[in-house]
């Protein structure tokens, strides 16, 4: 239901073109006690230059305040932890310099409880009547659980396996086919489906969970890199830092 409501508001701003971003706040303001009970997702609304001006309660809540007046007029990387925020703001401002449309984009969050966890986000630049990029809107689904009642479930909860057993190492989507047996273009549907993600997604979520566990030990960058299934450190390093905006090093450092 949340991503049916995302794709109505891509298709309504499309077209839609407010003289200025407190136009299109002060029109959404309405829809926030809706907003406000969808507790799987944060949904906000920033200016040109990354600053929320509206946001619902969860991810009020997230970002550890009690009312939505007091995240107004701040970034992200003033409200969450350095390891989340810089790469949330860094983020933005690609959406709102760039233009760039984001979607589906698999990346670590925070939870109420201030552990991280998986969400897909989805931001996009919103433009006003002449055509300049005035702002920003968005959202971060937490990722759902797997379909467990979809006939194909065994067989992929068997790539699942294999993927989780195995990421230290190449995993090719060969491997993959044969597991599930099936073709590539079934096996992409059908893991979006069930899980969610794509096969390449469920490879790099398992290698960077890993990576999350072995950055609070003592290992060097260059073996948690070989421990993960990356051939070299900077192929490590480019995939962290595409995932959670931070290169495993900053990561390290912001959460000492």
């Amino acid at each position: 239901m949340t991503l049916k409501l995302l794709k109505s508001l891509n298709s309504e701003l499309d077209a839609y073109r407010p003289e200025n971003i407190e136009q299109l706040v002060s029109n959404m303001w309405l829809l926030l006690p809706i907003l406000d009970a969808v507790p799987n997702a944060a949904i906000f609304i920033k200016d040109a230059h990354g600053r929320y001006l509206l946001a619902n309660r969860t991810l009020v809540e997230r970002c550890g305040l009690n009312h939505l007046k007091r995240l107004i007029g701040k970034t992200s990387a003033e409200v969450f932890p350095t390891q989340l925020g810089s790469a949330y703001t860094e983020q933005d401002q690609r959406v709102l310099e760039q233009g760039v449309v984001l979607g589906d984009q698999l990346e670590l969050h925070l939870f109420v409880s201030r552990e991280p966890g998986w969400c897909l986000t989805h931001k996009r630049p919103v433009r006003g009547r002449d055509d300049q990029i005035i702002g920003l809107i968005g959202i971060s689904l937490d990722l759902p659980s797997a379909s467990g009642t979809h006939p194909a479930y065994p067989r992929l909860v068997a790539v699942d396996e294999h993927i989780r057993n195995h990421f230290h190492g190449a995993v090719t989507m060969k491997e993959l086919t044969c597991i599930a047996g099936m073709s590539v273009a079934q096996l992409e549907r059908y893991c979006k489906r069930i899980f969610h993600l794509t096969p390449r997604q469920m490879i790099h979520k398992a290698r960077l969970e890993h990576a999350h566990r072995l950055l609070h030990t003592d290992l060097q960058i260059t073996e948690i890199a070989l421990q993960c299934g990356y051939t070299d450190h900077s192929a490590f390093t480019r995939q962290f830092k595409l995932l959670t905006g931070l290169t495993p090093s900053q990561y390290r450092d912001a959460s000492a």
